[in-house]
């Protein structure tokens, strides 16, 4: 009897364990995380550079507490030689957004926005930026293991987008033709998946399955904006294994 009662609880505690292990949470600071967004394309010759530069980003300390890097390959460049598989046309309209909004000059690749605003400092060699985050609220996100997205923020009741992205890590591509043939390119931070919720908080989203591009590791980035414009409020993410 007393065996049976010991492992049965030894049942019930790797079942909590498993559990535990399935279902990722996380959470910000009330102050805002900075975002590294890269617009980029792999028929652009100019574009590598600017890839191993966000590649780096993983190295540093703060990664996805502090900052998050997101590569956002477009596709204004695949009838030019080269068709990107990575890209999206609505990662080309986020760019296309930015331009509209004033926070970006115009169109081009690499392209940098940290904090929602153009960063043009990289092409003058710099590799840091500098940023003074203001207080606006915590984004909670967890995921368990039926990939349902659960998220909270407290939006002061204005009319919010819940963002959630997949990224993929460690990613080769053999380039065969345009700018960048003969080249095999790596990528990380690759948004492989954008999905989004309307409405107020909290946010209920079921994911579908991690895309298969070739990554060694997949992170999941989530973050907020307001209806209607591509600026980032707040963000947050981990990696999935």
């Amino acid at each position: 009897m007393f065996r049976q009662s010991l492992y049965g609880l030894l049942l019930v505690a790797m079942a909590g364990d498993a559990f535990a292990e399935a279902t990722r949470s996380w959470q910000s600071r009330a102050t805002a995380t900075d975002t590294v967004e890269l617009f980029t394309s792999e028929g652009c010759s100019s574009c590598p550079p600017a890839d191993l530069w966000l590649r780096s980003l993983a190295e540093r300390p703060g990664l996805f507490s502090d900052f998050i890097p997101l590569a956002f390959h477009v596709d204004y460049w695949d009838q030019l030689g080269w068709k990107d598989r990575l890209a999206d046309a609505a990662f080309s309209e986020r760019q296309r957004t930015y331009v509209r909004s004033g926070a970006v000059s115009q169109v081009y690749t690499p392209g940098i926005v940290i904090n929602s605003r153009e960063w043009r400092a990289w092409f003058r060699g710099a590799e840091n930026w500098s940023s003074e985050p203001g207080r606006v609220g915590i984004l909670q996100a967890s995921l368990d293991a039926d990939r349902r997205l659960t998220a909270s923020f407290d939006g002061n009741g204005k009319a919010l987008t819940l963002h959630a992205a997949y990224l993929g890590m460690g990613i080769e591509t053999p380039v065969k033709a345009g700018e960048n043939e003969g080249r095999t390119l790596t990528h990380d931070f690759v948004v492989l998946e954008l999905l989004t919720a309307d409405g107020m908080a909290p946010w209920t989203l079921r994911l579908p399955e991690v895309p298969d591009a070739g990554q060694t590791r997949t992170a999941l980035a989530v973050w907020v904006s307001e209806a209607g414009s591509p600026a980032i409020i707040q963000s947050v993410g981990g990696f999935l294994d």
